[in-house]
Order: C-alpha cells, then sequence, then structure tokens
C-alpha cells in the first residue's frame, strides 16, 4: 500500500483522513485518494480527494477548502464587503492560498487590481494544478498581482491604498497566528481609503468563542461600523462559521443589494440580508 502521511489512515481498504478539532474532537473523512501531499517552508499541503466532499484543500491536517461547500466561505467573506463598497476598484486580499476568494472577487467588472498576498507560495500552486474548480481563472487574470510573503509585514508600512481588504486566514495557528492580533488590525485599517472596508473570518462561534469576541471588540475600538454575519459550512468544524465586517463609511445593512452578482451557488439578495440577523448565541458572545 501506499505509504500516507499522519493525517491519514488505512482501514478495511479503505483512505482516510482524520482531522482533529482542538484537541477534543476527531472527524474522519472516507477518501478516494490522496492526490497531492507536498511539505512547504510552513505547513503541510495535501490534496486529498473525499467522497461525499469532493476534492479538498487540508493543510497541517485542517480543510480549509472543498469542492463541494468551498463556494459559500469563499462567496460570503468576498461579495459583502465588495457589495457594501461605492466603488471597490483596489483590493487586498491576505491569506486565501486556494484562489477562491480571489475568483469570486474578480466577478465584479469595477475591481481593477487585487493584489494577493500569501505566505505560501506552495498553495496556490498545488490549487491552480489540482483544484482548478476552487481556483478558477485567477492565476490567469491581470488585474491579480501575487505577493508571496508575510501578511502581517506586509501592512506594517502601508497606508491609504485600498477599498477593501479580506483577510482569508486559516486558523489561529502556525503562520496565521499573528492575523488575528490588534496591531495587525490596527495596520490593515492604516492600509484603507477613507471610506475602506475589512473583512476578517472570525471562527466558530460554537468552538471558538474567544477568538470572536475579541475580534469584535478590537474592531469596535477602530471602526465606527462594525458587523458580525454568518454562514453554514458543513466541512468546517460545528458546521456554522462568522465573518467579521469593519467599515469606515459603508454600513452593509444599508446598501443596495440588487448589486451583488448572481453568478453564484449560495449567496442571493435574501442571504446578504438575512446573515446578519444572529442567533441568540451569537449575541450573547458579542455582548
Amino acid at each position: 500500500m501506499k505509504e500516507l502521511g499522519k493525517y491519514f489512515k488505512y482501514e478495511d481498504g479503505d483512505i482516510w483522513f482524520v482531522e482533529t478539532d482542538r484537541n477534543n474532537m476527531k472527524l474522519e473523512y472516507r477518501a478516494k485518494e490522496l492526490i497531492s501531499s507536498v511539505k512547504s517552508p510552513f505547513q503541510q499541503i495535501d490534496i486529498v480527494d473525499l467522497y461525499d466532499f469532493g476534492k479538498c484543500l487540508v493543510l497541517d491536517g485542517a480543510i480549509q477548502s472543498t469542492v463541494l461547500d468551498g463556494h459559500i466561505y469563499n462567496e460570503m467573506i468576498s461579495h459583502i464587503p465588495i457589495v457594501t463598497h461605492d466603488n471597490p476598484q483596489d483590493v487586498l486580499i491576505i491569506g486565501g492560498g486556494d484562489c477562491g476568494v480571489a475568483n469570486e472577487v474578480l466577478k465584479y467588472e469595477e475591481v481593477k487590481k487585487v493584489d494577493f498576498v500569501e505566505i505560501d507560495e506552495l498553495v496556490v500552486k498545488e490549487c491552480v494544478e489540482h483544484i482548478p474548480e476552487i481556483a478558477g481563472t485567477t492565476s490567469q487574470d491581470n488585474r491579480v498581482n501575487f505577493i508571496f510573503t508575510d501578511g502581517v509585514k506586509f501592512v506594517e508600512d502601508k497606508k491609504n491604498l485600498y477599498d477593501v481588504i479580506l483577510v482569508d486566514s486559516s486558523d489561529p495557528v502556525g503562520p496565521a497566528v499573528q492575523l488575528f492580533s490588534r496591531e495587525f488590525y490596527q495596520n490593515a485599517k492604516n492600509c484603507l481609503k477613507e471610506d475602506g472596508i475589512m473583512v476578517c473570518q472570525s471562527q466558530s462561534p460554537l468552538f471558538n468563542k474567544d477568538i470572536l469576541r475579541n475580534t469584535y471588540k478590537i474592531l469596535n475600538e477602530l471602526y465606527p461600523i462594525v458587523r458580525t454575519y454568518y454562514a453554514i459550512v458543513p466541512s468546517y468544524p460545528g458546521g456554522i462559521w462568522s465573518f467579521t465586517l469593519a467599515s469606515l463609511k459603508n454600513d452593509p445593512l444599508e446598501v443596495d443589494v440588487k448589486k451583488l452578482k448572481t453568478n453564484t451557488k449560495y449567496i442571493n439578495e435574501g442571504v446578504f440580508q438575512s446573515c446578519f440577523k444572529l442567533p441568540n448565541m451569537f449575541k450573547y458572545v458579542l455582548e
């Protein structure tokens, strides 16, 4: 049998991918094939084809995006801030190595330039090669400027450059830890123009309450308008995921949702409006 990495096992002739969440849960997925397994200077990168979720990107043993439901996360973190801004020409994406978020942003003709800052070039290469269903045409779009460097350092000395910043980080472990810090959020704000918008993924409201609460608290101290919203993403532990939008001018609750693109699989005008109507469990965390 083919030798598997530490996140995989054979059982009764089948390959199983095993994801461990916070050392409290083990989630096992039956796999058709381990397509690619490489080690970068930053992390273990696996591309695996799962029976239910299809091809997916796994970083250090954690699912990042799948063909089955990756569009949910990618659409929710991108379309909402783009539609909320009056004229989103210059966009910065930090993280998002699978190219899925960039692929959604590029659906808007008014976007003129996307600075795509990803610390791990190998993630992008692997996803473009093996998961074009997620990566789309991002790598061929001349509006995209790939910058392979640390996103935390990238924003340290930039001022008034971007209309929208999307922080598509992985979980706050390894190279992504500093993307949840106050210093990073302050520096990111400095990179925005006077009517800029920043959105970050703020983790599970069930299992990562402290991260969601801290993110919301920091952004409220930095921005006049802060809105947390959510989506159902089956491949993420707990199935429900949060995003937090921070805006210097425009409120997503007051925008014209008819600007929203219709070539989407998850988000539509109704979802755009309803995702800000938070369940009580969210409200308790944010109070």
